[in-house]
Parts: structure tokens; sequence; C-alpha cells
């Protein structure tokens, strides 16, 4: 049997976009025993993976900012004498940072990773004991999964599975009707959608029959989704949610609709129709990606208005 660690630190929505990787090896290798190392925060997304094995939390983010901490020293030391338990067959690092490389180093096994024209940092290709090149303009989805069929001789144009699994809760907050998930809330003002826009949306689609759930994840977005639903009919305001049952919200949505965040990429890899809002990054790259319905409109400084937005959820609704 193959032991094989996958290196994908972050973001939430490239942790995603790697995880059909899981479903590609496993083509070939069916009894390989797959392992993840992921920063700590986004640990809870490979888990949802029924064959990922062991997920391996790594604390980078953390770490960095507090240095001069014995205890930070102490989890150091903790962390590579588990990553060193292991003997793998195959480290494949599709992050092709500088930083990755490196914590595939203290791995044990052949390292596989992208060559210094492909990597994003170029510098990482020193870290492996074999490059691969991809094409570095392709969709995150396309690139890493065209250096896991290198790295592992796989066949071409296999189907496109995230392959997570939700498990069964009951979210008694969320209204009996059929409802959308509005994604409002983003990190990075240049992706933000004006308040007004979510509102005319909210009252579309409310007009055809479905209710309006806000999520947030601060402070701040508490607030926004507080005023939206305040002037948008029937809104409801989530709890503050674990990824777990973020996860399974969206799995149970008629429809979602969010700007660039990791909520949305995970939306469409639970098979939820989607549709990405784009203001301040473009989607050719790290837009969403499935085969189930999905849209992205808009681009860099030039979002999309809600007519469009309403035109494409009208035609998932009514397929």
């Amino acid at each position: 049997m193959k032991r094989i660690l996958l290196i994908k630190t972050s973001s939430m929505g490239d942790v995603i976009h790697n995880l059909p990787i899981v479903a590609d090896i496993r083509s070939r290798y069916p009894e390989a025993e797959l392992h993840w190392l992921v920063e700590e925060s986004f640990a809870d997304i490979p888990a949802l993976h029924p064959q990922i094995k062991q997920v391996i939390p790594v604390a980078i983010r953390r770490w960095r900012k507090s240095l001069y901490r014995a205890q930070t020293w102490r989890e150091i030391r903790a962390f590579r004498a588990r990553l060193a338990q292991t003997d793998y067959d195959v480290i494949l690092d599709t992050q092709g940072l500088l930083k990755s490389g490196l914590l595939a180093r203290l791995a044990h096994g052949k390292r596989f990773g992208l060559d210094s024209s492909s990597a994003r940092e170029s510098l990482a290709a020193l870290c492996y004991d074999a490059t691969f090149y991809v094409n570095p303009n392709a969709h995150a989805v396309v690139r890493y999964r065209a250096l896991a069929q290198q790295a592992f001789e796989l066949a071409p144009d296999l189907p496109l599975d995230y392959g997570i699994h939700i498990p069964e809760m009951a979210l008694h907050w969320l209204p009996d009707s059929r409802y959308v998930v509005l994604l409002h809330a983003t990190s990075r003002a240049e992706k933000y959608w004006a308040e007004e826009n979510w509102i005319a949306l909210g009252h579309a689609l409310q007009q055809c029959g479905l209710t309006a759930v806000l999520p947030w994840g601060s402070l701040a977005e508490y607030e926004c989704a507080q005023r939206l639903a305040a002037a948008i009919p029937q809104a409801v305001v989530a709890p503050r949610l674990t990824l777990k049952e973020a996860a399974a919200m969206l799995k149970q949505a008629a429809l979602v609709v969010g700007v660039d965040t990791g909520l949305v990429h995970l939306a469409t890899a639970v098979g939820t129709p989607t549709i990405g809002i784009y203001c301040g990054s473009d989607p050719e790259k790290n837009g969403l990606y499935a085969a189930t319905p999905i849209c992205n409109l808009g681009r860099d400084g030039a979002p999309p208005s809600v007519a469009d937005v309403t035109i494409v959820a009208d035609s998932f609704l009514h397929v």
C-alpha cells in the first residue's frame, strides 16, 4: 500500500480546489493511505473527505506571530516529531511556496512539486526530488490535478470529484421553506458588493420563493447581516457556525450567491448551484469550478449588476 502526504496548507479556497486530486490518485491507487498537511484553521476541510486517513495541522500563521514564546517552540518541536514518525512513498506539494517546500523537506519520502517556472515561488522547486511543469495561467483546480497526473502517472480526463461527505445534522434555525445563502462577507474591501445590491437581490429571490439566509464571521459582518435582514423580507441571520455546520447549511440550500470567499467554493464542492460575484478579483485562475451549476460574474473593477445575478439565479432555479 502506498502512503502519500499531500501538502496544501492554505487558503480555504485553495484547499477546497485541491480536493479533487484525492479521487484522481485513488483512481489508480485505490488502497493508498492519504494524509494531508494543512494550516490548523482549515483542517476541517480535508477532514470532510472520507478518503483522507489523517489530517496533520500546522500553525505557521500563528507561530510566526509569537516566535518569542517558549510554547511556540514546544509546538514546533512536537509538529516536527509527529511528521517524522511516518515514512511516505510520495510527498506531493501543490502549494508551490518556499514555506510548503520546506515543510515537504521535514517529511520522510520522495518529494514531488512544481518546477521553478510553475511554482508561485521559484525557490520552492529546490526542495523537491522531482519537479513538473504545469500551466501557471490555468485555473487552480486544473493546475493541481495536472501536477498530480504527472507525479502519479494518472489517466487524463478523469471525472471531477471533490469527494467530501457532509455529516447529517439538524440545523433547527434554518427556515422550513427553500432558502438561498447570501455570502455577503469578505475580509477585503475591494471584493465588497454594496449592501443595496444584496437587499435588491434578496427582494428578487424572495419573490421567487426563496428565504435569504445570511451567515457571518466577525462582529462587523454580523452587524451587516442584521442590516440586510432588516431590509429583506423573512431573511434569517445565521448563528455563529462551525465549518461543518456551514457545509451542511450550504448543502441544503437551493442556491448560494457569494463574493469571492472560501465558503462560496465550499458551496460548489458540495454540489449546490452557486453564483460567484467578483468585484476586486478575476475568476479565471481561482473562480468557481465544478461540474454542477455554477456561474462566475464580474471581474476586478467591474462588478455584476443585480439584474445580471438575478437572471442567472432564475435560470438555475428553473432548470
